[in-house]
């Protein structure tokens, strides 16, 4: 999963576009040569406004370089360009000055604007970091966008991890969008990471994120304290060519099977946070798996991503004809369904490809 600069949700700054650093000069460039050519009207002094600009796009010494060279020009009477003099050359050397100033200030801003954004991007890849390329004896390839403008982590979650019991992955909507549900994703897989290590059953790992999102529901300090997520769940347990899943309200996973697609049929749970520890626990299926399945985990902000007639995005429909893309099913369907919705969802979006191999 890579989410960079360039990418929605990446949070390093960029420094101003090549146009806005070019345009300073070429103005400059420009009205020397208009007033060259023009012995009637006098354009010099438009050269007062270019400090200003380039304030935008330059540091303070470069501001400054740009205001030395408007004095130059307009105090130099025998270049040609202006005859300033007194207090209009008095009133270009302040308005030059100030540029200077507002360079300064907004490249100190800009400064602390990116080590802000630096500090934010490592706390959030701390909640949900990368998913490697190999978990055990599965192959994994995730996405996620989050629908927030700046922000790298959502609503969704997904993680994978292996434990005494085998490849255990997780994927799950959490209430609400945003920052507003990162605490409540970070407490769903600081669980889910104790529960693959702890508990041997996988509807017992869904029991204790229910009992977490409802300890976490039940504290004063929380400010929704209703709480809940979708999930599903995944188990490949190890030297069985079987896998588990178990459903707490999410929808249902797609299995890709030569160029057959279908979705994994499980008996969906409530969601999590309104009680699982009950006395009927989460129920589980098991399927079988042969050599080449893949297993495509996804949130509801793909599937109920809608195009500019109101319609669906259909991704089991387009999964077959997507799998062939080289560059990789996850970012092939990242791509469509940016395309499908003109932009992309204005949901978060979370996609996981499992594909067990039998090599750890």
């Amino acid at each position: 999963m890579r989410r960079g600069r360039d990418e929605p949700g990446g949070l390093r700054g960029e420094p101003p576009p090549r146009w806005a650093r070019i345009a300073p000069a070429a103005a400059l460039v420009a009205l020397v040569l208009a007033q060259a050519l023009t012995t009637d009207v006098e354009l010099g002094f438009f050269l007062a406004g270019l400090p200003p600009v380039a304030a935008f796009a330059y540091g303070a010494a470069g501001t400054a370089a740009f205001a030395a060279i408007v004095l130059l020009l307009l105090g130099v009477h025998d270049i040609g360009v202006a005859h300033a003099r007194g207090t209009d050359l008095a009133t270009v050397a302040v308005v030059g000055l100030l540029s200077v100033v507002i360079a300064w200030v907004r490249q100190r801003r800009d400064e602390q604007l990116v080590s802000v954004r630096t500090v934010a991007e490592a706390a959030q890849l701390a909640v949900l970091p990368p998913v490697p390329d190999r978990v055990g004896a599965v192959r994994c390839s995730g996405l996620y966008r989050a629908a927030q403008r700046g922000t790298l982590v959502g609503g969704d979650l997904y993680d994978v991890r292996v434990g005494p019991y085998g490849v255990r992955a997780l994927v799950a909507d959490v209430q609400g969008h945003g920052l507003a549900a990162v605490a409540t994703v970070a407490a769903l897989l600081g669980a889910f990471r104790e529960a693959v290590l702890d508990d041997a059953e996988l509807a017992a790992v869904a029991v204790r994120l229910d009992r977490r999102l409802l300890a976490d529901a039940a504290d004063a300090h929380v400010d929704h304290p209703e709480l809940f997520a979708t999930a599903v769940l995944v188990e490949f347990p190890p030297g069985l060519d079987l896998v588990r899943f178990v459903s707490c309200g999410h929808p249902p996973a797609l299995r890709l099977r030569g160029a057959a697609v279908d979705e994994v049929t499980v008996e969906p749970g409530p969601p999590l946070g309104l009680g699982l520890a009950g006395p009927d626990p989460p129920k589980v299926v098991e399927l079988p798996v042969l050599p080449g399945d893949q297993f495509l985990l996804h949130t509801d902000g793909a599937t109920e991503a809608r195009d500019a007639a109101g319609h669906f995005y259909p991704l089991a429909t387009r999964v077959p004809v997507l799998s062939r893309d080289p560059v990789g099913l996850v970012g092939a369907v990242w791509r469509d369904l940016s395309a499908f919705t003109n932009g992309g969802p204005g949901d978060d979006v979370a996609l996981l490809l499992l594909s067990p191999d039998g090599r750890p």
